[in-house]
């Protein structure tokens, strides 16, 4: 039989892991309304990968990173985005967008990624900040369009500064 692939989205709003409780994790940050997208910088492409929430996505998976990026020379350059849902009076929408850049030489199972990067600019996204500064114009572009696709109210509701920073560059 052949199934079908099952298409990927962001987690969404789920209800406060936390209601009932009188004080015991208040203040805890939720990782239930971020999802990981990984954009293929040469490709002009973007997708969800769940797995990358422990460094488990189908771009990682065999690779050795290392944390000085003169050691793979020949990495292909890729930028994990980490974007976190919340919800507003008009609705749900894209509340942090942080990205992080990784390559990835799948020849010599090495990688370069900076670790402490990754978790800051996570724990950026979960804090509904937008760090997309430093990602190349071609890659905003792909990554706007990619988060409006996926979902136009989302996008809609989103925003003016994360809309400005990915689609009017």
């Amino acid at each position: 039989m052949e199934e079908k692939k099952k298409k990927m989205s962001f987690n969404i709003i789920k209800n406060d892991p936390l209601d009932g409780h009188k004080g015991f994790g208040k203040g805890v940050l939720s990782l239930d309304n971020v999802s990981p997208v990984i954009i293929d910088i040469e490709a002009g492409e973007a997708e969800i990968d769940i797995g990358a929430m422990h460094a488990r996505s189908a771009v990682e998976k065999g690779i050795k990173f290392l944390p000085n990026q003169d050691e793979v020379p020949n990495g292909k350059p890729y930028w994990l985005v980490w974007v976190t849902i919340d919800r507003n009076e008009e609705g749900p929408y894209y509340a942090g967008v942080t990205a992080c850049y990784m390559t990835v030489d799948r020849e010599i199972r090495r990688g370069y990624k900076s670790l402490p990067e990754h978790v800051n600019r996570m724990d950026k996204s979960l804090k509904r900040h937008i760090i997309v500064d430093h990602m190349d114009e071609k890659s905003k572009r792909v990554l706007g369009e990619f988060l409006r696709n996926h979902n136009e109210e989302l996008w809609n509701n989103s925003s003016d500064e994360l809309k400005k920073s990915l689609l009017d560059v």
